[in-house]
C-alpha cells in the first residue's frame, strides 16, 4: 500500500477499499450456498433468512426486467465474512436502479452482517467504496426500509448519509410473564379480547390452530387470498398481492421443506371455515407478522383480526418467543397491543447524473414530512391544478 501521506482522500479510500473482497452473483442458485454460509455465522432479520430470499428470487425475477445481484463481501486478508446483500437491478427505459430484492414484499431490508462487519461510519464509507467499484453500472441506488441496527450490531449501510424512512416497525416486548403483558394493555382493549374469545368459542367447533400440514397451509393461504381483497375493497384501499408473481411468492414461502420452523401459520377455525388467519416469520429472537386476514359478517362481533393476533402471540410466548413485530404500517389496532415504533432509514444515492433528480425528490419528500404547513400548501396547489 502506498504512503497515506502522499495520497488524496479519495485515493486513500480506494486503497483501503482493496481490503474488502466483493463478489456479485447474478444467479441465485449459484449464490445460495454462500448465503447460507453467511447466515450460519452472521446476524440478519427474518426477512433475510434463506426461505424468504429463495422464494423471492425464484418468483419475482421470472419474466420481469429484474436482474438479481447477490453481493458477498469478505475481508481480503482473513477471508472473514463481512456482509451479504440481496439486491436487484431494474431498468425503466435507459434508467437503471439498484435496490433491495423487495418490490413491496419485504418489510425490513438489511444485510447479513458477518464477524468482519464495519463498526464505524468511517469503515462503512470504505466498505461502500469497495461495493461501488464492483456493482454493475446504474443511475440510482435506492435502498429503503433499513433498520439502523441488526442483532445489536450497527448496520453499516445505515451510516452512509441515510434519511428517515416514511415507514417504521412496530415492536412489542412481552417479557417472561404473559399475564403481566396482558394486564399492561388498556382495560378496554384487554376486556375486548377476553369478550371476543368468549363470543368466538360459543361456536361448538371453534378452535385456535397452528397449521403445519402442507396441504392445509395451502388451503388456508387460499382463504387469505379470498378474504384480503374483500376487506381492502370494503375500506377503499387497493389490493396488490393478487399479482401472479406476488401470489407465487407466498405459496412458495409456506410450502418449502424448511418453512415449518420459520414460517408460522395460525388460524381461528369453526369446523372447516377459516374465520381468521395469520402468517409470520420466526427465528430465535423475532416473530414478524407478514400477512393477516379475517371474516366479517356474522363473525365481526368476535373481532377475529385482533383475536388471531392475541392468540398467536400467547401460543408463541409459550414456545419461548418474547419479541413480537407487527411490521410496518401504523394502524390503530397495533397501538392496542402496546407497540413501540422501531425507526427505519432509506439510503438514496445518485450513481450517475440521471439519478440526481430522483435523489433530490426523495430527500425533499423527507423534509416535507417534517413540515405540516408545507404539506397543506402542496395539497392546496395540487387541488387547484386538478
Amino acid at each position: 500500500m502506498a504512503d497515506p501521506g502522499s495520497l488524496s482522500a479519495a485515493q486513500h479510500l480506494n486503497e483501503l477499499a482493496r481490503a474488502f473482497s466483493v463478489q456479485v452473483d447474478r444467479d441465485w442458485n449459484a449464490a445460495r450456498p454462500r448465503w447460507e454460509a453467511a447466515l450460519a455465522t452472521g446476524v440478519a432479520t427474518p426477512f433475510q433468512h434463506v426461505e424468504v430470499v429463495d422464494a423471492w428470487y425464484l418468483t419475482m425475477t421470472l419474466g420481469q426486467s429484474v436482474e438479481p445481484l447477490i453481493v458477498t463481501v469478505h475481508d481480503a486478508a482473513s477471508r472473514s465474512h463481512v456482509m451479504s446483500l440481496a439486491l436487484i437491478r431494474t431498468r425503466t427505459g435507459p434508467f437503471r436502479t439498484i435496490a433491495f430484492a423487495d418490490l413491496d414484499l419485504v418489510d425490513y431490508n438489511a444485510p447479513i452482517l458477518g464477524p468482519g462487519a464495519p463498526r464505524s461510519a468511517s469503515e462503512a464509507a470504505v466498505l461502500w467504496r469497495a461495493l461501488r467499484s464492483t456493482l454493475p453500472p446504474a443511475d440510482l441506488l435506492d435502498l429503503r426500509k433499513m433498520p439502523k441496527e441488526i442483532g445489536g450490531i450497527a448496520n453499516p449501510m445505515a451510516q452512509l448519509g441515510t434519511v428517515e424512512c416514511a415507514l417504521n416497525g412496530n415492536i412489542v416486548h412481552t417479557g417472561d410473564d404473559w399475564n403481566a403483558y396482558h394486564f399492561s394493555l388498556k382495560r378496554t382493549d384487554r376486556k375486548e379480547l377476553e369478550r371476543s374469545w368468549r363470543v368466538f368459542t360459543r361456536h361448538p367447533d371453534a378452535a385456535f390452530r397452528v397449521i403445519t400440514d402442507p396441504a392445509e397451509r395451502q388451503r388456508v393461504l387460499a382463504e387469505i387470498e379470498r378474504q384480503q381483497p374483500l376487506r381492502m375493497q370494503a375500506t377503499g384501499k387497493s389490493y396488490q398481492l393478487g399479482a401472479p408473481e406476488k401470489a407465487a411468492f407466498y405459496h412458495r414461502l409456506i410450502e418449502g421443506p424448511a418453512a415449518a420452523n420459520s414460517i408460522v401459520m395460525t388460524a381461528l377455525t369453526a369446523g372447516d371455515e377459516v374465520v381468521a388467519a395469520l402468517v409470520g416469520l420466526k427465528d430465535a429472537n423475532d416473530y414478524i407478522m407478514i400477512r393477516i386476514s379475517h371474516q366479517g359478517g356474522d363473525w365481526a362481533n368476535a373481532s377475529p383480526g385482533k383475536l388471531i393476533i392475541a392468540r398467536s402471540m400467547q401460543w408463541l410466548h409459550e414456545q419461548g418467543q418474547r419479541r413480537f413485530d407487527f411490521s410496518v404500517g401504523n394502524y390503530d389496532y397495533k397501538r392496542r397491543f402496546n407497540v413501540e415504533p422501531w425507526p427505519l432509514v432509506d439510503l438514496v444515492k445518485p450513481l450517475s447524473w440521471r439519478g440526481l433528480p430522483a435523489t433530490a425528490l426523495s430527500h425533499a419528500k423527507v423534509r416535507l414530512r417534517h413540515h405540516a404547513a408545507a404539506q397543506q400548501t402542496v395539497r392546496r396547489l395540487l387541488r387547484r391544478g386538478a
